[in-house]
């Protein structure tokens, strides 16, 4: 999509002059191109109880979805003298929430891209390493105290013929002459490749063991290997 940036900015000046800032006169206003071809403005609004204040980034995403939802492909932010002005830390987020990593932001020499703006960026791919994708392999309520403990085991089984792969959830590490309780916290379902019940079990705890047709033991957790393990499990050898 091509970006008149000459353009957003003009909308961006125009907007920061309806800024409201009685306690900092700093008037911010942004203009955003959304990836259906649509302009978006926003500008900061401050408030007497100073934490209450709203980015012009604030305005500028509540005014997205207010049209009609999509996803920010560029935006333009300036300050009172109508230059470029980089988007706060908390802004960032937000704006990576909306557009993703490949937004383009105007600024000097050159727009940058959200992932140079938001390094290593917190996002739902995070959130679901723990609670899993939408629809995905959540864990169930009543066993989400023992998330992160125990450990799960990932094996190869049959059906129909054909090679699956499932995995229990067991209640102890799995470490020897620990005395820790044992028992199955919770059995998966039938999955295609062992890398898909690998996934299943990462959800639930960082110590996965791979058990292979011949009852070889592969390491798929986090960490070193623990002892009486003796390889780390490889993806390509999951058939």
């Amino acid at each position: 999509m091509e970006i008149d940036w000459a353009a957003l900015r003009a909308a961006a000046i125009e907007v920061m002059r309806r800024a409201y800032v009685p306690a900092s006169d700093f008037p911010v206003g942004v203009a955003g191109l959304v990836d259906d071809g649509r302009v978006i403005v926003g500008c900061n609004v401050e408030n007497a109880s100073l934490g209450m204040t709203l980015c012009a980034e604030c305005g500028l995403v509540s005014a997205l979805h207010a049209s009609g939802g999509g996803k920010l492909v560029a935006m333009s932010c300036v300050d009172a003298t109508g230059a470029p002005l980089m988007p706060c830390g908390r802004c960032r987020q937000l704006l990576w929430e909306h557009g993703g990593p490949d937004m383009l932001v105007e600024a000097l020499p050159r727009p940058l891209r959200m992932d140079e703006l938001l390094p290593h960026a917190f996002g739902w791919v995070d959130m679901e390493k723990v609670t899993g994708p939408a629809g995905g392999p959540e864990v169930p309520a009543e066993l989400a105290k023992w998330r992160g403990r125990g450990t799960v085991f990932v094996h190869p089984d049959l059906s129909g013929g054909a090679t699956i792969w499932t995995g229990y959830w067991e209640r102890s590490s799995g470490a020897p002459g620990t005395g820790e309780d044992k028992g199955i916290l919770e059995e998966g379902p039938n999955f295609p490749t062992a890398s898909a019940a690998v996934a299943w079990g990462l959800v639930r705890t960082p110590r996965i063991v791979v058990v292979d047709a011949e009852g070889g033991l592969s390491w798929a957790g986090e960490g070193e290997l623990p002892e009486g393990i003796p390889q780390r499990w490889k993806k390509e050898e999951q058939a």
